[in-house]
C-alpha cells in the first residue's frame, strides 16, 4: 500500500499542474464595449407621445444636427420636447402656415446648446440661449422660473411647466413640456398668431362685436322715433296758429 501511494503522488501532482495550466490559458471575458452614440429620436420614440415632434425633427434635419453635436460637444445639449397633445392644442393650420425656414427656427428654439439639470434651470441667468438664437438678429431665448422641483419655462409669448424628464444623463437632457414653445419673435404682436378668433355666440351665431353693433343700432332707434314725433308736434302747433289768425282776420 505504501508503494502504491508513493506511485500515485507524482501522478496527482502532474494532473494538478495540467489543470492549473488549462485554467489560466482560458481567455478572460471581454470587457463591455463603449455605449453607442446618443440618438434623440430613439429617446423620444421610447417616450411614446412625441410623434409630431419626431416628424418635425426629421423634416427639418434638426434631429440629425442634435445627434451629431451632442456626441462631439463638451457642453452637451438640452431638448424641450412638446407632447402630441401640445401640438394638437395649437390653432388648426398653425404648422402648415410656417415656411420651411420658420419650421427650422421653431424646432431649434426647443434645443439649448448646453446641458442643464433641473437645478441648473432654477438658477440659470435668463434668457437662456437656444439653437435659434441670433437668427434674423433675434434673441430667441427662454426664461426659467420656479422653486423646489417645479420649473416653469416662458417664451415671452407662452408659459408652461417642465413636467417630466426623459433623460438626465450628460451630455444630453430631454425634458417634456405640455405646450409648444412659441417664440415671440415669430408669434408675438403683428406676427403669426396661433390664437383662434373670438367664438360666435352659441345662441345667435354671431360674434361679440356683431352683438355690440346690433345693440348700438337698437339703442339709436328710439332716439330716431322721438325726433320724428317732435317734428310732427311742431307742424301741428304751427298749423293751429295759422287757423287762429285767419279767424281774427275774417
Amino acid at each position: 500500500m505504501a508503494i502504491t501511494r508513493l506511485t500515485l503522488a507524482p501522478l496527482l501532482l502532474i494532473a494538478a499542474v495540467i489543470l492549473s495550466t488549462e485554467t489560466s490559458a482560458q481567455p478572460a471575458a471581454p470587457a463591455p464595449g463603449p455605449a453607442g452614440p446618443i440618438n434623440l429620436t430613439a429617446i423620444l420614440e421610447k417616450g411614446g407621445q412625441f410623434t409630431t415632434f419626431i416628424h418635425l425633427l426629421k423634416i427639418t434635419q434638426v434631429g440629425e444636427q442634435v445627434n451629431t453635436q451632442v456626441n462631439s460637444s463638451s457642453e452637451g445639449m438640452t431638448v424641450f420636447a412638446p407632447t402630441d397633445n401640445a401640438f394638437q392644442n395649437l390653432k388648426a393650420g398653425t404648422l402648415n402656415k410656417l415656411s420651411a425656414d420658420e419650421q427650422v427656427k421653431l424646432i431649434l428654439y426647443h434645443v439649448s446648446p448646453k446641458f442643464y439639470t433641473l437645478d441648473d434651470l432654477l438658477s440659470v441667468s435668463n434668457p437662456v440661449r437656444t439653437q435659434a438664437s441670433g437668427r434674423d438678429n433675434g434673441v430667441y431665448g427662454l426664461n426659467f422660473t420656479g422653486e423646489a422641483n417645479q420649473v416653469n419655462v416662458s417664451t415671452g409669448y407662452v408659459e408652461t411647466r417642465v413636467s417630466n424628464a426623459l433623460r438626465t444623463q450628460r451630455p444630453l437632457a430631454v425634458y417634456v413640456v405640455d405646450m409648444v414653445l412659441l417664440p415671440g419673435e415669430m408669434f408675438g404682436e403683428h406676427k403669426l398668431s396661433p390664437i383662434a378668433p373670438a367664438p360666435k355666440s352659441p345662441t345667435t351665431g354671431v360674434s361679440d362685436d356683431d352683438t355690440k353693433s346690433n345693440s348700438t343700432k337698437k339703442a339709436a332707434a328710439p332716439a330716431d322715433k322721438s325726433a320724428s314725433g317732435e317734428r310732427r308736434a311742431g307742424l301741428g302747433f304751427g298749423f293751429g296758429l295759422v287757423v287762429l289768425c285767419l279767424k281774427f282776420l275774417f
